[in-house]
This record gives C-alpha cells, structure tokens and sequence, in this order.
C-alpha cells in the first residue's frame, strides 16, 4: 500500500474533526487521506428489524464516507481523499487497517466543561496496539486552535502554528520519537517546545559544600540531562528553534498544562510483547485524557 494517512471515521463530531486534522495533515506532508469505515457485525435480530435491515446499514456505512470524503475534497483542494470499508471489531479493524500507513487519526470526545480528552475503549485499544504513531484529535478542534491570535486578538488560521510539544523522558530517550517530533515541527515552520517532569524527593537535604541544595543540584543535573540529549538534534535541525524546560513535577500535569499553548502534542508509547496485552503507560494515558491540543502516541521499542 502507498504512503497515506488513515483516518478511523464512524460519522461522529470527533471523527468529522479528525478528518479534517488528517487533511490538513496531509497537505504537510504531500500524503494521501484514506478514510477507514468499520463495519462491525450485526448480530441476525437487528439485522432483520424493519428500520435496521442490511439495506439500511449498508446505505449508512457508505453514505457516511462519502459525503465525509466529498466535503474534505472541497475544503482541501490538491489532498487526495479515498474511502475504504472493512468489516470486524473496531480496534482490530483499525489496528490492521492502519499497518502500511505513515499515521493513524482518530476522534476523542471533549469532556464536557474541561478542557481534554475522553479517549474511549476502541481508542485506547488502538494507541495501545498499534505500531503505526496514533494521533487523537478531540471533537470541535478546529485549524485556528492550532495558530496564534492575529494583531487584532482575533483566532486565524493565518498566523503562524503554535509550538510543538515534546513530553521526553532523558533516562530512556527514543530517536523515532524525536525524530517524529523535530519533524512536526519542521513542517509547521514552528518551535518545538521540550517538556521533561521529573518527581523530586519527598525530602530536601542541605549542607553540600558550596551551600546549594540537593534539590537545586537535581535541578542542574536533569537541565544538563536534557541539554545533553537534544544537543545532536539541534545540528540535525537547525532550522527548528528548541526551548527545554526540565521542571520538577509530574510529568502529565507539565504536558497538559503547556498543552494549552501547543499545535500538537507529542509523547512515546514503549512496545511491549507482554502475554497479558498491550499498554499505554501512566504519563501517556494521563496525558491523552488531559490535554487540549491533538495528541500524537509514537510507538517505539
């Protein structure tokens, strides 16, 4: 299969959004958009009720896709949009569906009255299992969150992108995170900015030699830790300005707050081949329920 981003599309606010993240995705990265419609079975009952017959059902799957594909063609001239439909469980279907595709984008609820995420059990299935990265976009994200104001004070989509966010763990930092984050914000023409939480001790200790803090040296140390990991990346993409923040704190609250001020969001999800499933992790799972900017998941070993 082609180099395409796929979107997991059921006819909901969130999905509609994701779509349209995925287009204007897509127009960055010169990529196709193929939106995935899942059919899942139905069980013979409802499969035979008079306003849930298999016409019915087949006239909703494709007429969902289709008018979804011909108003994304409209409003994102030059993207090309194709529709596809396969049949099965949800996260399975998706999983499969998304294996050839540079990206996966799917939908998140808002939550109601607070700002973030209500990632849903098929959305998690998915972030969980796939290897393909898994951006979740929340319902009524619109182009002009991911912008600065105008002169005027006024949302465009016109102004320059907001910043990239990077959540970075220095004790085990990843390349195709990194790579996929200096690369988001390459494309946006953006900075990126770099996040990493660490929890200090429950207890303070005094008396070093020069008369600073243990807690002041563990401050020193992580900013040198994460001076010391970008550092190569830095050369690497000089054209991407980079501000580091090693804050003392949780790193999930660090990230959804500073989400608020973020394009997009960027953590890593450790692949793990373990007999009881697939996780996301703490920080990762805490961060796609909380934040406000479109969350990207990049798989990694």
């Amino acid at each position: 299969m082609s180099r395409t981003i796929m979107v997991g599309l059921d006819g909901s606010s969130e999905s509609r959004a994701a779509a349209e993240w995925a287009a204007r995705e897509a127009k960055l990265r010169s990529l196709p958009v193929r939106l995935v419609h899942v059919r899942e079975p139905v069980p013979d009952p409802l499969a035979q009720a008079p306003l849930l017959g298999p016409e019915t059902l087949q006239h909703w799957s494709e007429q969902i896709p289709r008018e979804t594909a011909e108003g994304l063609r409209s409003r994102h001239p030059g993207v090309d949009v194709t529709t596809v439909h396969v049949e099965g469980r949800p996260a399975d279907a998706l999983v499969g569906a998304a294996e050839d595709a540079d990206l996966l984008v799917l939908g998140s609820r808002g939550m109601s009255g607070v700002g973030g995420f209500m990632v849903g059990s098929v959305g998690q299935a998915v972030v969980a299992r796939s290897d393909v990265p898994v951006v979740l976009v929340r319902a009524g994200e619109q182009a002009t969150d991911e912008h600065g104001m105008d002169p005027a004070g006024v949302p465009s989509a016109a102004t320059p992108f907001r910043p990239v966010l990077l959540g970075l763990d220095t004790r085990s930092p990843d390349n195709t995170v990194l790579v996929f984050a200096f690369e988001e914000a390459a494309r946006r023409d953006t900075a990126l900015r770099v996040v990493h939480g660490w929890n200090p001790p429950p207890y303070n200790i005094y008396g070093l030699s020069d008369g600073v803090s243990l807690y002041d040296e563990l401050i020193r140390k992580h900013a040198e830790e994460l001076t010391d990991v970008l550092r190569p990346w830095r050369h690497k993409y000089p054209a991407v300005e980079v501000s580091e923040e090693a804050r003392a704190g949780s790193a999930a609250n660090e990230l959804a707050e500073a989400s608020r001020e973020a394009s997009l969001v960027v953590v890593g999800r450790r692949i793990r081949r373990s007999p009881f499933g697939a996780h996301i992790g703490s920080v990762t799972h805490a961060v796609l329920h909380h934040a406000t900017a479109p969350v990207a998941v990049v798989a990694h070993e």
